[in-house]
C-alpha cells in the first residue's frame, strides 16, 4: 500500500461507510474550439500582448532571423550569441548562429545567460498560455526560469482554442510549465513588479 492509498483509506474510514454517493459532476464545458486556425492565432496574439509579451510573426523559413530580431528587441540590440542558451531539441533552422545549446550544466549556471530560446508543447489561445513540457524542444524547467529573457517559438500546429483541448495533447506526468506573460506579481500594495520568479521579458515568435 502506498502512502497515498493509506491516507485516502483513512479518510474513507473517518467519513463512514453509510454516506450517500457524491452526485455526478456535470462536465458540459467545451472541449474543442470550432474557430478557424487563423482566428485562434489572432486571439493568441491578442492575449499575449495583453499580458505584456511581445509577438513577432514569420514564415517557416524565417524563424532564425525573426528570433534574432526578437532578441534585439528584448536585449536592447547589444546581445551576443554567447548570451543565449537553447533547449537541446530546438531545430537548427530556428537558432541564430553561435548560440549555446543547454548541456545539462547545474541550474545556477543558466543564470549567466541573458536569454533562453525554446519551443512550446501547446499554446492555448483562449488564455494566452504557453505550455512547456520538459521535452527536448521545451527544455528542462530551469532553462525557462533563470535567464531574464525568454524567447518561445510557437508553430501553427501547436495552437489550440481552450484549456481542455490543450491538456488533451499533453502528458500529464510531464513537468509542465504554464506561462501567461512575463513573470510578475502585484502582492505588495497592488504594485506590479516584473521578473520576480522568472523572466521579466517574454518574446514569442509565431510561425505560420
Amino acid at each position: 500500500m502506498t502512502a497515498r492509498e493509506e491516507v485516502l483509506g483513512r479518510i474513507r474510514t473517518a467519513l463512514g461507510a453509510d454516506r450517500a454517493l457524491a452526485p455526478e459532476v456535470a462536465r458540459d464545458y467545451r472541449t474543442t474550439d470550432d474557430r478557424p486556425p487563423e482566428a485562434l492565432r489572432d486571439l493568441l496574439v491578442d492575449r499575449l500582448e495583453d499580458y505584456r509579451a511581445s509577438v513577432l510573426r514569420c514564415a517557416p523559413g524565417e524563424v532564425a532571423a525573426t528570433v534574432a530580431r526578437a532578441l534585439d528587441a528584448g536585449l536592447g540590440g547589444g546581445w551576443e550569441p554567447a548570451d543565449v542558451v537553447v533547449a537541446p531539441g530546438v531545430p537548427a533552422g530556428w537558432r541564430p548562429d553561435g548560440v549555446t545549446e543547454d548541456d545539462g550544466r547545474p541550474p545556477v549556471g543558466l543564470a549567466d545567460f541573458a536569454a533562453t530560446l525554446t519551443g512550446v508543447a501547446v499554446a492555448i489561445a483562449e488564455t494566452g498560455t504557453l505550455v512547456l513540457d520538459g521535452s527536448p524542444l521545451s527544455g528542462r524547467r530551469a532553462l525557462s526560469l533563470l535567464p531574464d529573457c525568454l524567447v518561445c517559438v510557437v508553430t501553427a500546429d501547436r495552437v489550440v482554442g481552450g484549456v481542455p483541448e490543450g491538456l488533451a495533447r499533453l502528458d500529464h506526468t510531464a513537468p509542465l510549465t504554464m506561462i501567461s506573460g512575463p513573470s510578475a506579481t502585484s502582492d505588495i500594495e497592488l504594485s506590479r513588479v516584473e521578473g520576480v520568479h522568472g523572466p521579466r521579458t517574454l518574446l514569442v515568435v509565431l510561425v505560420g
